[in-house]
């Protein structure tokens, strides 16, 4: 069990809890991000679905069983998957790793088709009709799910890898559509609806085994979204297990925590994260630094030093009181697809705002001034994300937002 799950004391004790039957319906796995805590909710769910008669051979990642080849795929039926998450990167990543491996027939393309398969399908499942029936957008985003499914059955395991041209057609594709759900539909925060969707899914009786609910980002809640999971933590149903991540427990409501047994997971290492990219993505390393952020971001189209500096444009346009074509700053970081660099240069604006020349001229204003501006950039990303406003209006917006905030701190 959890042979995928590399360097995390975590794996011993659910697999201890899972022998000795004492696993609970309600689970929290944190830690920090890329510490393997989706991985580990993933196979959680397809080790308690295995139906392998052996217990010695129960769970085992190489287990046959009709039910672990659904699920090694992440196409069981009795999994549902929930959460925001940015996952353009990590299947721009495996693309990589599967076209290589295809190109040079290496001997992990096996485990390649696998990999790209489950990076996809990360996305795909939160976007399920259980979670999103009556949603007036389930009609605009189901044909983009309907494409990615048509493209990832050519990529059957039942079936040989297809031809160098074929696989790059198929991936670049199921990208288009796989970018454009992400961008254009996921959210910031669980919608509510989605909950209770999720709650009526796990009290309706199946015939094959238990139905997993995995929440991630559960911290990433609005009160009354919180509350409807509470509920159903408060009486869960007898055949359903609830799998929630975050990467800050202090966020999570502290009855959600009476609810659930926590799982720990530590940041890893340097050198533990370059083993992580080396025997996953099967790739040097030292493209990320050592460091499973920094190496999928190095998928990005624009590097995150380049948009940084174009924030640092962007603000300086501010500070001098230029005129600025917020147009052409668009465009120099690609229109901010995939959402991932929109959030980067919004990051870099407020670390040009906390220059040594701002503090100077703003002086005992400046922390106000601060927390003005991160207001002002935290709706700058609502629109985009919630409203679904285009990079071009909201940051037109945010610039005189700034502006503004800046002119009434120095007169």
């Amino acid at each position: 069990m959890f042979e995928n799950l590399l360097y995390q004391d975590a794996a011993s004790l659910l697999t201890l809890d899972i022998k000795n039957k004492t696993l609970p319906s309600s689970i929290l796995l944190s830690g920090p991000q890329s510490s393997g805590k989706l991985t580990c909710a993933l196979e959680l769910a397809r080790v308690l679905s295995c139906t392998e008669p052996l217990p010695e051979k129960k769970g085992n990642w190489l287990c046959n069983c009709p039910s672990c080849r659904k699920q090694k795929e992440l196409a069981g039926t009795n999994v549902i998957l929930a959460g925001p998450r940015d996952c353009s990167l990590e299947i721009l990543a495996a693309t990589r790793t599967l076209l290589d491996a295809g190109a040079n027939n290496y001997s992990y393309l096996p485990a390649a088709r696998y990999l790209y398969i489950r990076s996809v399908r990360k996305l795909v499942l939160r976007f399920s009709p259980v979670l999103w029936e009556g949603d007036d957008k389930l009609s605009k985003l189901s044909p983009l799910v309907e494409e990615i499914n048509e493209q990832l059955e050519r990529l059957n395991p039942e079936f040989p890898v297809p031809a160098n041209e074929e696989l790059d057609e198929i991936t670049k594709k199921i990208f288009q559509s796989a970018q454009k759900l992400e961008s254009t539909f996921m959210y910031d925060s669980l919608p509510i609806d989605h909950i209770r969707k999720a709650s009526f899914w796990t009290r309706m009786k199946s015939n094959d085994g238990k139905k997993v609910l995995i929440i991630e980002n559960a911290d990433k809640m609005n009160e009354s979204c919180r509350n409807a999971l509470l509920k159903i933590l408060e009486e869960p149903p007898e055949d359903a297990v609830f799998i929630l991540t975050t990467a800050s427990r202090g966020a999570v409501m502290p009855t959600i925590l009476s609810r659930v047994r926590t799982y720990s997971f530590a940041g890893r290492t340097q050198n533990q994260q370059r083993e992580v990219i080396e025997r996953v993505f099967h790739d040097n390393a030292d493209k990320g630094n050592g460091q499973i952020q920094e190496y999928l971001q190095t998928f990005l189209p624009v590097s995150p030093k380049n948009i940084k500096s174009t924030a640092e444009f962007f603000y300086n346009g501010i500070r001098e009181n230029k005129l600025i074509q917020i147009s052409e700053i668009v465009k120099k970081c690609e229109d901010f697809e995939p959402r991932t660099m929109f959030k980067i240069f919004l990051q870099g604006i407020l670390e040009a705002q906390k220059s040594p020349v701002d503090k100077d001229e703003n002086s005992g204003r400046n922390a106000e001034v601060e927390i003005k501006n991160i207001q002002a950039v935290r709706q700058c990303f609502n629109n985009v994300s919630v409203y679904n406003q285009k990079p071009v209006a909201a940051l037109e917006k945010l610039y005189r937002d700034l502006a503004g905030i800046r002119k009434e701190n120095l007169f």
